[in-house]
């Protein structure tokens, strides 16, 4: 059995509380919120959410600390972490679209070692640990074998509070004539999942936290898919990600964008 097997176990007990809770409170028109942008939304909601996983996570482990996207706790300088996002897709869980997932990751010594993504609405389960391979619901799971972009269906974000704004609709456009489909889901992890089991092909983000990705890119990459992270800042949490099956020729074609 894996080491870091309980790490797991405990995990997706959480994501499951968290996913009950989630559902039961889905299509309120109460939703309480925090903090508004422009593009984004803040729910009372997603710290009710983390409180939540990391009461649970603490009974098993209270020795490891939190990053999450609701706060973080713990010694600054912990071996482990849990990285955790309580609603990756709030702006859709806001408007009534069942899009969304609880996001659940464990770092040890900087390194991933497990990640797990609910999915309450469709009752979907990804989950994997290092070294080993992924798993929706307990079924093994594997990337898809597309290596024509013309067949393949990608995920291109485009940002609109930062400066990728133009360049991602350049970027989209671009892919578009190139590809069978462009799908943009409103969960990043969502999006790394589907890539795992062979749904989607691809994934570029100009913009996105450490924690929105965390947990999906340990499947991803046991599922046999590849993630580069480019971080833009010195912390380390926010960057550039571009994801796929490790078979379609998605950089070249990144490239050949560039030098257009």
């Amino acid at each position: 059995m894996s080491p870091y097997q309980r790490y797991l176990d405990a995990a997706a007990a959480a994501a499951a509380h968290a996913g009950a809770f989630l559902r039961e409170t889905f299509g309120r028109c109460d939703k309480a919120v925090d903090e508004a942008s422009a593009h984004d939304i803040k729910l009372h909601l997603d710290k009710e959410t983390q409180e939540l996983i990391v009461r649970e996570l603490n009974k098993a482990f209270p020795d490891v600390a939190v990053l999450g996207e609701e706060g973080s706790s713990g010694a600054a300088d912990a071996k482990a972490r849990w990285i955790i996002d309580p609603i990756d897709g709030t702006v859709n869980y806001y408007y009534g679209i069942p899009i969304f997932c609880v996001c659940i990751a464990l770092e040890l010594e900087g390194e991933l070692v497990m990640g797990c993504v609910y999915d309450p609405m469709q009752d979907e389960c990804f989950s994997a640990l290092k070294g080993g391979p992924a798993h929706c619901n307990g079924r093994e799971i594997r990337v898809s074998s597309r290596s024509n972009m013309a067949e393949a269906v990608i995920f291109a974000g485009h940002g609109t509070h930062d400066q990728s704004g133009e360049a991602g609709l350049r970027r989209f456009a671009y892919l578009s004539a190139r590809v069978r489909k462009m799908r943009i889901l409103g969960s990043a992890a969502l999006s790394l999942c589907y890539i795992a089991a062979g749904r989607f092909d691809a994934y570029i983000e100009s913009s996105i936290n450490l924690w929105d990705f965390a947990a999906a890119r340990v499947i991803l990459e046991a599922a046999g898919g590849v993630l580069e992270f480019t971080p833009t800042e010195p912390s380390g949490i926010r960057g550039s990600v571009i994801a796929w099956n490790g078979r379609l020729p998605l950089k070249e074609t990144l490239n050949a964008l560039h030098q257009a």
